[in-house]
């Protein structure tokens, strides 16, 4: 094998972008690169250990030797090592060698910027060359309006390893969920996937929020180019795909991040800062430039070279504030004597105004659990900057209201109303995530209360509120045809549940759902605008009912949703409406073909009657535990 040949990418510029925090493509320069110098084929690398005394590459092309492929340190006082090697070819494994006075001897690290990783449980980076070719042109030209915020944005929530297993429990591949999940997704009417984290990471009960290989998606599923083809596959379906991305912490594994050069590097030197002690994980340190610079890329990277449309920021809330899961002691004030992490405040507005000045048209969206102000306001406003934020009250409280006996929820109407007190300070994704099947709080269906008739129409009754509620939705797998167990990740969902007709039936309320948000611009046009929702009645606690009006652009475009949250029927229930002679019943969750009774409202006439604060008014008969939606006819 030849030696290493002097060879940089970096120029000048690109150091003083690295040095203060500016370089927001580092992925183009930093890891391993197959390109032709001077006629022959190889590959350039580089790595930044600025303690490091020594970095060579190894691999099994040279045995790894550590003596054989030393790096060359810059000049420019960067900490960056860097050198070609020609022969060497894409599908080799590799790492870096690393030696400094803090290691107590050499060191194999992966490659932070490694596009592809080796199956675990082995560890090494592997070289990556795209020969993918995209065709989703026409997605991507169309996604300033679907896209949008005031486009229906309708969320299906997957863990790629546990969604559907071949016999003897053997994962899909990319290729086979390019046909598999893709087709089910678009039959289902979903407007976007949204993938738990698929970066590279070594222990699966992690669920992938434990990465070692921010820019390698994981060897799991297939290569990197299959990856492409699955994302490919759901743009030419009409599909978003959003990405779970994490940027507050990562493992201390050997092979990974943690004292790369023998040094805190990518983690913040003081553990009251740089250690998570809900997740035992190390945090970024967000107060060095170069770190700053290496996420900020690695949020772009995703975004342009798999042409993701968007990112759910993971655990926003633990980057914000100094004490988070910390008591007394375990923290330290800011500047000004406040509990706010300033330095991670500065990073997300930074991350946030980089990623929309280059891809205008995505959605970064920050999991976000607190009262923090403006998170997904402007940036030049004051705000973090981000498109949207989860709206964890709202699903906090409708699932504690939903796990009540009907007969007590008359005490709680307030729990179930309050949401919208605050709905339009954010402009908020409703979430029923992975994290409410988890850990002993049971599926949505065995949280529901009653019989099994009254389980499923509670959930029914739980679904068509989320639809109908303002803000853009996500729910996990499973929730769409009432799951019954806890969400495994070592096992498949339980399709085999769909041979029964509740569960069956279950999953075509879902379907009429989605169906319904994306036909209706009155449900998704003004869905973070108090202009888009005025409410009729949310005291009548005594009938446990509420009902409001949801509004388009249009001065008639507009529909009148009711809740009844107990097993009775209510009849000739009366409801105000504006100047309108008629209406149909659109959606009722009552409907026989979802598991319902069959109660059904037909040529609905309104009476000039004033009543909740309507000009008109008329009557209908209220479905136990249903959801009814009303559209006037003009």
């Amino acid at each position: 094998m030849n030696k290493v040949v002097f060879h940089s990418l970096f120029t000048d510029f690109d150091i003083d972008l690295f040095k203060s925090g500016k370089h927001y493509k580092l992925h183009e320069k930093m890891g391993s690169h197959c390109i032709e110098l001077n006629g022959v084929s190889g590959v350039y690398f580089a790595v930044w250990a600025p303690a490091a005394q020594k970095v060579s590459v190894v691999g099994n092309f040279n045995f790894w030797n550590e003596q054989e492929h030393p790096l060359n340190v810059r000049w420019d006082s960067s900490g960056i090592w860097e050198g070609f090697i020609p022969g060497v070819r894409q599908g080799e494994v590799y790492k870096y060698s690393i030696s400094s006075e803090f290691t107590g001897g050499a060191v194999q690290k992966a490659d932070p910027y490694a596009r592809q990783a080796e199956l675990r449980p082995n560890t090494a980076s592997t070289i990556h060359r795209t020969l993918f070719k995209w065709s989703d042109e026409n997605f991507i030209q169309k996604r300033a309006v679907t896209n949008a915020l005031n486009a229906p944005i309708s969320v299906y929530e997957v863990h790629l390893g546990s969604w559907k297993k071949e016999e003897g429990w053997k994962m899909l591949s990319y290729e086979q969920m390019a046909k598999e999940l893709v087709s089910y997704v678009k039959e289902m009417g979903y407007t976007h996937v949204e993938f738990m984290p698929v970066m590279e990471h070594p222990y699966d009960p992690s669920w992938g929020y434990q990465v070692t290989g921010y820019f390698a998606p994981t060897s799991r599923f297939g290569n990197p180019d299959e990856f492409k083809f699955l994302i490919n596959a759901f743009h030419k379906a009409g599909i978003g795909v959003y990405l779970d991305w994490v940027p507050s912490h990562f493992p201390e594994d050997q092979h990974g991040l943690g004292l790369f050069d023998g040094t805190h590097l990518y983690e913040h030197p003081d553990r009251k800062k740089g250690f998570h002690p809900d997740w035992k994980s190390l945090i970024f340190n967000y107060e060095r430039n170069e770190v700053r610079s290496f996420l900020i890329s690695n949020a772009l990277f995703w975004l342009e070279e798999y042409h993701i449309d968007g990112l759910r920021v993971d655990a926003v809330a633990s980057m914000l504030y100094l004490d988070y899961s910390r008591e007394e002691g375990e923290w330290e004030p800011n500047e000004f004597g406040g509990n706010e992490n300033l330095a991670a405040i500065s990073f997300l507005k930074e991350l946030n105004t980089a990623v929309y000045k280059f891809h205008p048209h995505v959605q970064m969206i920050a999991e976000e659990s607190t009262s923090f102000s403006g998170v997904s306001k402007p940036v030049d406003t004051g705000g973090l900057g981000f498109g949207m934020k989860w709206m964890m009250g709202w699903m906090n409280d409708a699932l504690e209201y939903f796990k009540k006996d009907p007969i007590h929820r008359s005490y709680h109407q307030n729990d179930i109303t309050f949401s919208l007190a605050y709905a339009f300070s954010e402009n908020f994704m409703l979430p029923l995530s992975h994290d409410e099947v988890v850990y002993g709080k049971r599926s949505l269906l065995c949280r529901m209360p009653g019989d099994e008739w009254q389980r499923f129409a509670n959930l029914r009754c739980l679904m068509g509120l989320y639809f109908a509620h303002p803000g853009a939705k996500l729910h996990f797998m499973g929730a769409e045809f009432g799951q019954s167990e806890e969400w495994d990740f070592e096992t498949s969902l339980m399709w085999h549940l769909l041979d029964d007709d509740y569960h069956k039936q279950m999953q075509n309320w879902l379907k009429s759902l989605n169906q319904l948000y994306t036909s209706q611009p009155a449900l998704y046009q003004k869905q973070f605008s108090a202009e888009g929702f005025e409410w009729l009645s949310h005291n009548d606690a005594e009938n446990s009912v509420i009902s409001f009006v949801r509004k388009g652009f249009k001065p008639n475009n507009y529909l009148i949703v009711t809740c009844n949250f107990t097993p009775n029927p209510r009849h000739n229930y009366r409801l105000g409406c504006p100047e309108t002679n008629s209406f149909v019943e659109l959606l009722s969750s009552d409907q026989k073909q979802y598991g319902g009774s069959g109660m059904q409202n037909t040529d609905i006439k309104t009476q000039d009657y004033p009543w909740q604060g309507q000009l008109k008014s008329f009557s209908v008969d209220l479905a136990a535990l249903g959801v009814q939606i009303f559209k006037p006819v003009h």
